[in-house]
């Protein structure tokens, strides 16, 4: 990632990343994983490099738990409700990053053709997106919450709502 676009990323994922971040470069500086002679010590090392350009790009460009407006719009930072019109299931999910969030839901960015679809969408707007398998797929956004809210909610039991998973045939993300 080496864009300057801003990508939103909630609190806990900010300080996950910032401790990933302190223990690779430490490894990194300790020379772990490094004699010089061993081809696999030198692979783990370009990958420990690669990551932690990743989670200093990612940092540098974050919106730190700043929800969106409560407004219903699709973007970066909310959790969102979709209908699948094929099948009728629905999907909640994070529009996030992917190498940030670790949630008990899944996270999708706006650049994954599901992402992208849905991305500026309001409540009863119906997008169409084409699968890597090439057929096209129609959704419709049910709701768009910011993340914050999503997660007060799913903190009252009372109010928790089962929504129903579903893989479609072909990675949406």
């Amino acid at each position: 990632m080496t864009s300057t676009t801003r990508v939103w990323i909630s609190a806990q994922a900010h300080e996950r990343l910032h401790r990933e971040l302190d223990t690779l470069r430490f490894l990194f500086s300790a020379g772990i994983a490094d004699d010089g002679t061993d081809e696999n010590a030198t692979v783990v090392r370009r990958a420990w490099e690669r990551r932690i350009q990743q989670i200093h790009d990612l940092l540098i460009n974050a919106a730190v738990g700043d929800d969106p407006p409560d407004d219903g719009l699709a973007e970066p930072g909310m959790v969102v409700t979709i209908r699948r019109h094929a099948t009728g299931d629905t999907e909640t999910f994070l529009l996030g990053v992917h190498d940030a969030e670790y949630l008990d839901m899944p996270v999708y960015s706006i650049e994954c053709p599901l992402g992208a679809a849905i991305a500026g969408a309001r409540a009863g707007e119906r997008r169409t997106f084409e699968l890597p398998s090439g057929s096209p797929l129609a959704v419709t956004l049910l709701k768009a919450v910011p993340y914050g809210l999503h997660i007060a909610d799913v903190d009252q039991p009372a109010q928790n709502v089962e929504v129903k998973r579903t893989t479609t045939k072909g990675s949406t993300c």
